[in-house]
């Protein structure tokens, strides 16, 4: 069992910017950030592999986030810049022990077993 512990999240005037971070109790093969708004459904955000070679991103955040890890520190980063008030949401770290070879795979929720609480981000305008 992987625990997940996200930080970071707050409140940011548009655009301004954040850095979320996940603290995993263990090694996982992916860790994805995904996101809630209310009323919404769990959406993709970003992905990266555990070498780090790979990372994938929703449309709506590609050239304003980035995603990154520290192995050392089992920990994966969530830079988020240029956000605008659509970026609000609860931001919710995932891992999972599974391999992946493309982009829907990795941004998949069901491709995810271990969930941390999630992280409130909201962006005024």
């Amino acid at each position: 069992q992987v625990q997940l512990v996200e930080s970071g999240g707050g409140l940011v005037q548009a655009g301004g910017s954040l850095r979320l971070s996940c603290a995993a109790s263990g090694r996982t093969v992916k860790t994805g950030w995904f996101r809630q708004a209310p009323g919404k459904e769990r959406e993709f955000v970003a992905a990266i592999n555990y070498g780090g070679s790979s990372t994938y991103y929703a449309d709506s955040v590609k050239g304003r986030f980035t995603i990154s890890r520290d192995n050392a520190k089992n920990t994966v980063y969530l830079q988020m810049n240029s956000l605008k008030p659509e970026d609000t949401a609860v931001y919710y770290c995932a891992a999972s022990a599974a391999y992946c070879s493309n982009y829907g795979c990795y941004a998949s929720v069901r491709m995810y077993g271990y969930w941390g609480q999630g992280t409130q981000v909201t962006v005024s305008s």
